[in-house]
């Protein structure tokens, strides 16, 4: 079997990344990244101090896919976290293993850089995602809530609160 490789985002592969970022969101129904966020997420990836890990999946000479990932921090294991922010594979190249073997190099990046555990978020309408995490060990953490400010809730809680 083929094994996937995560290649590292670099300048060369920025735009590949990108288009796949544009696949994503329109998988989920949501607005794809403008302009502006695209600056961002280059020099996020690629910049003198990143703060994203970017990698393009690679399947057989094909960018079939995604990761970003960050380290956050457990203040109760005094550990990080590897955060996975995304991970997107084409509808076309899933159901071969890819995934299972791309959490799997996670893992193991994971536990090589001393983390003690490794988190993400699923949409609820997602059943086939919540389904495979739950057959790598993941589970459903029902107890906690996620929550969230976007931008102008940020600032708005900034002005009211002067």
């Amino acid at each position: 079997m083929t094994i996937p490789s995560l290649i590292p985002v670099s300048n060369a592969e920025f735009e590949t990344f990108f288009a796949l970022i544009e696949e994503l969101a329109d998988f989920e129904q949501l607005p794809r990244p403008d302009r502006d966020a695209k600056a961002r997420l280059l020099r996020d990836c690629s910049g003198e101090q990143p703060i994203i890990r970017a990698y393009l999946i690679r399947f057989e000479n094909n960018d079939c896919g995604y990761v970003i990932t960050y380290t956050s921090y457990s203040s109760f294991l005094a550990k990080p976290t590897l955060y996975l922010e995304d991970i997107y594979i084409q509808p076309q190249f899933r159901k071969q293993g890819i995934g299972t073997q791309i959490m799997k190099q996670l893992v193991t990046k994971a536990l090589h850089d001393g983390c003690g555990r490794m988190e993400w978020v699923v949409l609820d309408w997602n059943t086939t995602a919540q389904e495979f995490y739950q057959t790598i060990g993941a589970v459903h953490m029902k107890e906690w809530y996620p929550f969230r400010m976007n931008e102008e809730a940020m600032q708005q809680f900034k002005d009211n609160h002067e």
